[in-house]
């Protein structure tokens, strides 16, 4: 996998988590666990989607398309990662 696509992912998984966090205040964990799972989940769904080909570019070179897939896969993969860590630590919170 390029290292630049991944770097993407990693940013814009930070901004996903905490896009999230901001829209959904009930499974937020503040700034730093937002951003520290937004990373996670856009690392992951960065990988991920590379592994499928969705953000392949045969040429090796970058295009407006490989780079949108960056972003969209960081970003959903951050507020997904972010979801799911917030409705477990909130699940927990209530016993």
């Amino acid at each position: 996998m390029e290292i630049v696509p991944l770097i993407i992912s990693l940013l814009t998984g930070a901004v996903g988590g905490n896009v999230a966090g901001a829209l959904f205040k009930n499974i937020s964990l503040g700034t730093a666990g937002n951003s520290i799972c937004g990373i996670l989940g856009g690392g992951l769904g960065g990988t991920i989607l590379h592994f499928l080909g969705v953000n392949a570019n045969p040429d090796g070179g970058f295009d407006l398309m490989s780079i949108l897939g960056s972003v969209a896969s960081g970003g959903v993969g951050g507020g997904v990662v972010l979801a799911i860590v917030g409705f477990i630590k909130s699940a927990m919170g209530k016993k």
